[in-house]
């Protein structure tokens, strides 16, 4: 049996097209092994959304291909976005490389590692695959929670981003086929789903009959095993009433809302076409915090987009300062070839940038650190992801408000079985961890 080894980089939604790379390559009769070392396959699957994806990616690829030059016969493949943006001239530049897929081929691997003759050519273009409930997936980290992708490609224009030219427009997965793998991964031992896509609140208005993100909600919640249901990537345009109220009214989906809001001064919104206004942008705040209680809410932001102006960081730094955001992700402009805003004037120094994200993210520490205090005294449920070893470390797990990956952790003190749902008291925050004494175990079975 030949042995297989992966390299998962990037988001969530690429570590799902692993898990699914895996599946196929186990059905195929391949063995998965954590050890590169021992692999006769390696597979990294890059990312290519901004410049430093773009750089981890390389170096993953240029690490592997040093693997693969210690046993004669051992074979490179190189998957994902970085392969669907840049396949002719990975070609031309990385001749160790024995295989590249793309975003929509992925899972025809197997069939391409039986080949004798030269790889097909490079593939040009967006493209992706839409994943059904029977295809094998092997999910990787905590076996107790688990992302699922209700669909793939994005309709918008954001003049930074690069997806919707990776992998192309907007495809839901029908409602059923979702609902079914949500009762696989509850039969599995999940008990905590994330839902992901590339934009979580287009889901389904492609579909015939249309369908919404509510409607997979309310099935969603029916599902025997599954306790927590969370909502990452929600576009703002389309977070509507009906959404949010079947947020608060459901049992299992978590009062959190991911939802990237990228600049909130009006003249950057304009040009990096997105929402109307700063002051459109309050409104939903205030409409999604009226409508769901105790709602935790995650955004991210841009800063150095091609002019913006001290003025208008200015406005950006307010506008944090006055919304309070539980989570908050900055990013510095990456100018990327083929988009709107790669050939705008008005581009942003480096340093400017760096110390632009370094005050906003300062900010949002000291809001941080208020509102995690304001927990403690206050029990909450917590999904164990790890039991503490033996001397001083600790149970870690999160909270509702805490999503796997980006947020902080809860320190446990306590008996606390990694898996479980565990009842703690906090009695303690820091700046993104709170620190907490279990006082019941709380199984959801």
């Amino acid at each position: 049996m030949e042995k297989i080894h992966f390299i998962s980089l990037g988001c969530p939604k690429n570590l799902v097209d692993s898990e699914l790379m895996m599946g196929a390559m186990a059905r195929a009769g391949y063995g998965i092994t954590l050890d590169a070392d021992e692999a006769d396959v390696l597979v990294v699957n890059t990312c290519a959304f901004i410049e430093p994806a773009k750089k981890e990616s390389l170096d993953a690829i240029l690490e592997a291909a040093e693997i693969k030059r210690q046993a004669p016969g051992r074979r490179l493949v190189v998957a994902g976005c970085l392969s669907q943006r840049y396949g002719a001239e990975l070609r031309e530049q990385l001749p160790e490389v024995d295989f590249f897929v793309g975003t929509g081929n992925f899972l025809d691997l197997p069939q391409l590692l039986r080949r004798t003759e030269p790889p097909a050519p490079a593939y040009p273009g967006a493209a992706h695959l839409i994943p059904d409930f029977q295809m094998p997936r092997i999910r990787t980290g905590n076996p107790a929670s688990a992302y699922l992708k209700v669909s793939e490609g994005c309709n918008h224009k954001c003049a930074f981003c690069i997806i919707p030219k990776i992998r192309g427009r907007h495809e839901s997965r029908p409602l059923e086929d979702v609902v079914n793998e949500a009762r696989l991964l509850a039969a599995s031992g999940v008990r905590e789903i994330n839902l992901i896509a590339q934009d979580l609140t287009a889901y389904g208005r492609d579909l015939t009959p249309p369908s919404t993100l509510a409607a997979l909600l309310r099935r969603l919640d029916t599902v025997d095993g599954i306790r927590w249901i969370r909502l990452l990537y929600c576009y703002p345009n389309f977070v509507t009433d009906d959404l949010l109220d079947t947020i608060a009214e459901l049992p299992k989906v978590l009062n959190y809302i991911d939802m990237p809001l990228q600049h909130a001064d009006d003249g950057m919104l304009r040009a990096m076409r997105r929402e109307r206004s700063g002051a459109a942008l309050s409104g939903i705040l205030e409409r999604v915090r009226r409508r769901i209680p105790d709602v935790t809410i995650r955004t991210s932001f841009i800063v150095g987009f091609p002019g913006e102006t001290d003025e208008a960081f200015e406005r950006l730094a307010d506008f944090v300062e006055e919304e309070r955001f539980d989570r908050v992700g900055v990013f510095t402009y990456s100018r990327e070839e083929n988009t709107a805003a790669g050939s705008m004037d008005g581009q942003v120094p480096e340093r400017v940038m760096r110390q632009r994200r370094a005050r906003l993210m300062k900010t949002q520490a000291e809001i941080s650190l208020r509102n995690n205090r304001g927990l403690v005294g206050r029990e909450i449920d917590v999904l164990v992801e790890s039991t503490g070893a033996s001397g001083r470390a600790r149970a870690r797990g999160r909270g509702p408000g805490q999503a796997p990956e980006i947020d902080g952790a809860v320190i446990l003190r306590g008996e606390a079985p990694a898996g479980e749902f565990v009842r703690a008291r906090i009695d303690r925050a820091t700046t993104y961890d709170l620190h907490g004494m279990v006082t019941a175990i709380n199984n959801c079975n």
